[in-house]
């Protein structure tokens, strides 16, 4: 016969380690899990940004048998989907409608004042001019690629919340044309 006494009992230690584990393993993995998510995220916006960059390298090289900005918007849309067996652009997840070029005319004065005009319309920006008196021209044209990220576990810090349970996403690349 075993006889217990508070003092035993008290000083005993088995099982206290998986009490410990039963009670932090829930955290680690929720945490583990979303460091794979914020990973998943920013993979996502990186491929964005290797897109659109790619989109102006390309663009600098040829147009071929495209408008600056059509090939623009085909290259980066190919950039961030990747390409299928036979060498054609795949069409998920982003599409022509996520792309965006912008064109812009940066003027210079005498007194250094910047005045600059904006245009997604290269045949509207082909007319613009800047002002008598300007002292330095720039033109500028700009790409940028928009998704949407869906998180695999939807938990909103901060107050952040889009509507539709997804992170909005973009990133952008630019050049000097002239």
């Amino acid at each position: 016969m075993i006889i217990f006494s508070n003092r035993t009992i008290g000083l005993d230690q088995r099982g206290a380690a998986v009490i410990e584990l039963a009670l932090i393993a829930p955290i680690l993995a929720v945490m583990i899990i979303g460091v794979v998510d914020m990973s998943n995220g920013y993979s996502r916006k990186l491929a964005l940004e290797q897109g659109s960059q790619r989109a102006i390298e390309k663009v600098m090289q040829t147009t071929e048998v495209d408008t600056v900005e059509g090939t623009l918007k085909s290259e980066a849309v190919c950039q961030v989907n990747g390409m299928n067996e036979d060498g054609t652009c795949r069409s998920a997840p982003i599409t022509t409608s996520n792309v965006t070029v912008t064109y812009r005319l940066e003027c210079k004065d005498a007194s250094a004042a910047i005045t600059s005009q904006t245009s997604t319309d290269s045949t509207t920006f082909d007319n613009y001019t800047c002002p008598s008196g300007t002292l330095k021209e720039a033109r500028y044209i700009e790409v940028s690629v928009t998704d949407k990220y869906t998180p695999v576990f939807p938990i909103h810090f901060g107050g952040f919340n889009s509507g539709d349970g997804t992170y909005h996403i973009s990133a952008a690349a630019g050049m000097r044309t002239q």
